[in-house]
């Protein structure tokens, strides 16, 4: 029997389909799922949902001693099986065969779960034991998943020679909502002018919707502004601190100077490794470490150039991050002191060129991905931003979005699409004849461009020549925001 998702969780239809099939395993080697995430993507309301639906015992960690933690795990296990008072606990040893002895059936659910592996690096190790043929989990129906935000740690949880590798029937990672669904969610899904500067500060995270901005959303365009001050900028309201608890939360961060430093330099535009080391005044040595750490808690991501395989770019992987080192660091002092217009007014075009710019390319490239079988009847095999040298005119030439067919990627293949996106700008042949341009120099490079279809993408719209010129090629393309949109 399926078990209905309650109506208070919005959309997460296929997180709750894999949660209950979980659960619902008759297979006695089912025992034991991962469950990670970010921070305020709503893993808890998914687990507290699901302990609700099948009366499971969900214990939610913090960051306490071993002794604290031992205490805290006996009293809400006395709770839950109707004792009342607390169970004493010396060991966790002691704790899981309670545990288990106790909740027989249904869901243990240990939210938070690298707090206790902090306090007590052992506690691994002892549930292996307990799920290990022989173990005290072995007879036992009950399955068991493990929670937590800190990437790096869960990440590391079923990794290489853990103790837990090899033992989980479910790896769950809860990611933010895709840019349409959180279009739904803020209520601006016919709005896509909204939408996109909007997703460039809040991204998918559900949580940012009411819990940190007292619900408040921006009703238009001419609203935002007037939002932005109200909440993101405002010191009282608690997205405000947001993107400085992101990263103080990762257990592998020590120098958060250091790390803040990194990923200022990737949100003004410095995304190579050589980039980021020289906008910091460092050999490029000194932050390998730092953008590895980063990548590890999914606060940064590793993109390969689509034309240049030696050649890889980072990017911010969260949103507001981006936007608070863009736009908020820069202007701190005036943020605490209560001066948001003042600060606002001052980096408004720093945000539509630097945030809210890559953001929308960031949007066009997964829209390709999406829509690829319908727009370019072809699936793809990878897409991202490329670069192409143009010797000739001794530049090079950004591609946007580049979407190329599968295969080896140490071989020259299949360019599906090229593409332009601007946010602001209304997009002319210019545009077009520097795709165009893009397109001859990899036919000679031996790329197969026989097919390819040249994209423009824009917010701003297109002009006159450039509508004309689409209209009478089928291999050029023009996508406006209500196309990039629609469902």
């Amino acid at each position: 029997m399926t078990i209905p998702k309650p109506a208070h969780i919005f959309d997460r239809e296929a997180e709750w389909a894999g949660l209950t099939r979980f659960v619902e395993a008759e297979s006695p080697s089912v025992r034991l799922g991962v469950v990670s995430g970010r921070r305020r993507q709503g893993k808890t309301f998914l687990l507290n949902a699901l302990a609700h639906a099948v009366g499971g015992f969900h214990f939610v960690a913090a960051d306490d001693t071993e002794v604290e933690g031992l205490r805290r795990f006996g009293e809400a296990l006395a709770l839950h099986t109707g004792g009342g008072g607390r169970f004493h606990f010396t060991s966790w040893d002691e704790a899981i065969e309670r545990l288990y002895a106790l909740v027989p059936s249904g869901v243990i659910i240990i939210d938070e779960f690298p707090y206790l592996a902090k306090a007590s690096p052992v506690l691994p190790s002892l549930l292996q034991r307990a799920l290990d043929p022989g173990g005290i989990a072995r007879e036992s129906r009950v399955k068991l998943l493990l929670c937590g935000s800190a990437m790096s740690v869960m990440g590391g949880l079923l990794a290489g020679n853990a103790p837990l590798r090899g033992r989980a029937s479910l790896e769950l990672v809860v990611q933010p909502l895709d840019y349409l669904t959180a279009a739904r969610f803020w209520g601006c899904e016919d709005k896509p002018e909204l939408a996109v500067p909007l997703h460039s500060i809040v991204g998918g995270t559900p949580a940012y919707r009411h819990e940190l901005v007292y619900s408040d959303a921006p009703d238009s365009l001419d609203d935002f502004d007037e939002w932005v001050i109200r909440t993101v900028l405002n010191p009282l309201v608690p997205l405000f601190r947001e993107a400085r608890y992101l990263l103080a939360e990762e257990a592998e961060i020590r120098d958060p100077a250091l790390y803040h430093a990194v990923l200022g330099a990737i949100a003004t535009g410095h995304t190579t490794r050589g980039g980021i080391a020289n906008h910091l005044g460092r050999p490029s040595t000194h932050i390998s470490h730092p953008l590895v750490v980063l990548e590890d808690c999914r606060l940064v991501r590793r993109e390969q150039d689509a034309f240049r395989p030696g050649r890889a770019v980072y990017r911010i992987a969260e949103p507001l991050i981006s936007f608070y080192e863009g736009v908020m660091r820069r202007t701190w002092s005036f943020l605490e002191r209560g001066q948001a217009r003042d600060a606002w007014r001052l980096s408004r075009e720093t945000f539509l060129s630097q945030v809210v710019g890559p953001h929308f390319e960031e949007l066009c490239r997964e829209f390709a991905l999406r829509s690829s079988i319908d727009l370019f009847g072809a699936l793809p095999g990878h897409v991202s931003a490329g670069t192409v040298a143009d010797p000739a005119n001794r530049t090079t030439i950004e591609i946007d979005v580049a979407v190329l067919a599968p295969g080896d990627a140490a071989n020259h293949r299949t360019v599906i699409s090229l593409g332009e996106a601007k946010w602001g700008k209304v997009m002319g042949l210019r545009h077009l004849d520097r795709l165009r341009r893009a397109r001859d120099l990899l036919a000679v490079k031996s790329y197969d461009t026989s097919q390819t279809v040249l994209v423009c993408y824009s917010g701003a719209g297109f002009d006159p020549a450039l509508q004309a010129q689409a209209a009478a090629d089928d291999r050029i393309r023009l996508i406006d925001l209500r196309r990039l949109y629609e469902r």
